[in-house]
């Protein structure tokens, strides 16, 4: 008998939250958008001198950053940790609104006061008062939302496919929650003496390392979403699934190893997580190989389908691209934002597809208009941050550096300004396919208004 995996949505009272977390998540993508105009133009050659903000580049990618990742890639995790629960109750409620506040005040911080930016990698910082209470906020709310997740979902079958499904979502979140408690851990064990952003660097390194298997679990149910969604007959069994998602699971076991072992502001503690990211990723193969196959299983798709399936092939890809760049870093160089560009929006392409599937779930269908531009937008957007992610990679081979704009950059030869040139036309490609999802969301939802 074939398997049927779903995340079903049988509570209003379950519906009505899980919309709320998506649409969080929607505005912090476009938030982010509107940050990322800023990074693009800053960076391309030619646009780069016209900027009179030059300096406001960091504080752009500080909350471009923290937008699209950390609370766009929660937000939606909230609404699977949501889905999965038995019950919504006050607590819930309470979570949502303490993100939703933290979310406004880190948008907030940099035009009220000077954000004195720090790049430290995973969560960068502003280092003022306001953006440090934002930020703590957002944690708390997520934090319960995770805790409830963890306590009042539904019970493990590995022979049922909707809780072998379960239990990749919980165990994302028991990787998140980890991550959280790892965090607080060494907030208590990073040097005093330590400078601004090594010490931020220090915090979150480890925990940083740790959520971006949040991520690759979460990213993976919502695969097996889409392609049950489009008519794909799995060849996996429930049983598989299970196993799978509890062997890509291992990596986050392990990193309790490190800390136990390895000083925080020890050097072989940073190398640890690095290896641990480069090669515990491998845990993840046999489930990624399970979902390869299937990807070559698909039929046909038409109509509301063929967003979903074009969102996946595409996400696939770019989440594959990231992966192999990951293996090509040498040195500090825009490899590396070429690495996780590609993985990054691999998995936001992911959501962005499985939002096309939780529209009409929330009463917000795809028709006309809205749909045909469903149809595009993952295009558009797969393409602009594979543009992307070519020009920075091949900048970093001629030794660019990360994390720089405008003259510091170092643009000398015609490969290099070739380079971040292609790099800044597939930002502002990707960037309009940003602004299209958001755009086919708000259609959506009008037109149900309508």
């Amino acid at each position: 008998m074939e398997s049927n995996y779903i995340l079903p949505v049988e509570k209003e009272e379950t519906k009505r939250l899980a919309k709320a977390w998506f649409f969080l998540g929607v505005v912090s993508l476009l938030l982010s958008g509107f940050f990322s105009i800023l990074l693009v133009v800053s960076r391309t050659p030619a646009i780069q001198s016209l900027i009179p903000f030059i300096d406001f580049f960091h504080t752009a990618l500080v909350v471009h950053v923290d937008l699209s990742v950390l609370i766009w890639f929660t937000s939606f995790a909230s609404i699977l940790w949501t889905l999965i629960a038995r019950n919504v109750n006050k607590l819930d409620w309470l979570a949502f609104y303490l993100s939703v506040s933290g979310t406004f005040l880190i948008v907030l911080t940099p035009f009220i006061m000077d954000g004195h930016p720090l790049m430290n990698n995973y969560i960068p910082i502003l280092q003022t008062p306001l953006f440090y209470f934002a930020l703590s906020l957002y944690t708390v709310g997520l934090l319960i939302r995770i805790v409830r997740t963890l306590f009042s979902s539904m019970p493990f079958n590995a022979s049922s496919p909707t809780t072998a499904l379960t239990s990749g979502v919980w165990l994302g979140a028991l990787a998140a929650l980890l991550a959280i408690l790892f965090f607080l851990y060494t907030l208590f064990k990073v040097p005093d003496d330590l400078p601004a952003v090594a010490w931020f660097e220090v915090l979150f390194w480890g925990g940083g390392h740790i959520l971006q298997f949040t991520h690759m679990l979460l990213v993976f149910v919502v695969w097996i979403v889409l392609l049950q969604q489009i008519k794909t007959r799995l060849i996996f069994t429930p049983a598989i699934l299970f196993v799978c998602l509890l062997i890509s699971f291992i990596p986050v076991l392990y990193s309790g190893v490190i800390y136990w072992q390895y000083d925080v502001a020890s050097s072989e503690f940073h190398n640890q997580f690095t290896q641990l990211m480069r090669f515990g990723s491998l845990t993840t193969l046999p489930l990624g190989l399970i979902i390869f196959i299937n990807l070559f299983k698909t039929l046909p798709a038409e109509g509301p389908l063929l967003p979903l399936k074009l969102a996946l092939w595409c996400s696939a890809a770019l989440f594959a691209s990231g992966g192999v760049l990951g293996f090509m870093i040498e040195g500090v160089n825009v490899v590396i934002p070429a690495h996780y560009h590609g993985s990054i929006v691999g998995i936001t392409l992911a959501f962005m597809g499985f939002s096309f599937y939780l529209l009409p779930v929330f009463d917000y269908p795809l028709k006309d208009r809205t749909l045909k531009l469903a149809k595009i937008q993952p295009i558009v957007y797969a393409v602009g941050q594979f543009m992307h992610i070519s020009g920075l990679a091949w900048s970093g081979g001629y030794g660019v550096k990360r994390k720089t704009a405008g003259a510091a950059q170092g643009l000398d030869s015609l490969p290099e300004i070739a380079g971040m040139a292609l790099m800044g036309m597939g930002g502002l490609i990707a960037i309009i396919g940003g602004i299209l999802f958001v755009v086919i969301v708000y259609l959506a939802v009008k037109q149900k208004k309508g």
